[in-house]
């Protein structure tokens, strides 16, 4: 649900997607999650309006706070999942997306 709604988000702000993997067939587990996580200088966890941000240069959380954020139920990495430039935001939540976007509200 959470994928469809940032689909539907992305092209009502006519956003495009470059490169999509399925959740379904390419799962990332716990490991390939944090080396990602741990490649970025920020990453991002939404779950509904909860928000948390991670500055991973300055002040990198440990790993098990990162799994916690970063795994689904599934045991793999959350969907969606978005790299935008050096960030990776997880999750789905509307002002994420513009903010990590540089959107602005209309």
């Amino acid at each position: 649900m959470s994928c469809q709604r940032a689909q539907g988000f992305l092209e009502s702000v006519g956003g495009t997607v470059t490169a999509i993997q399925s959740a379904k067939k390419d799962r990332i587990d716990p490991a390939e999650a944090l080396k990602l996580a741990r490649k970025m200088a920020k990453v991002v966890a939404a779950r509904g309006k909860k928000v948390i941000t991670f500055d991973m240069k300055a002040d990198p959380p440990d790993d098990q706070t990162l799994i916690d954020h970063l795994i689904g139920p599934s045991g793999n990495l959350r969907a969606p999942a978005a790299i935008v430039g050096e960030t990776l935001v997880v999750g789905f939540n509307d002002d994420v997306y513009r903010r990590v976007l540089a959107i602005k509200s209309t």
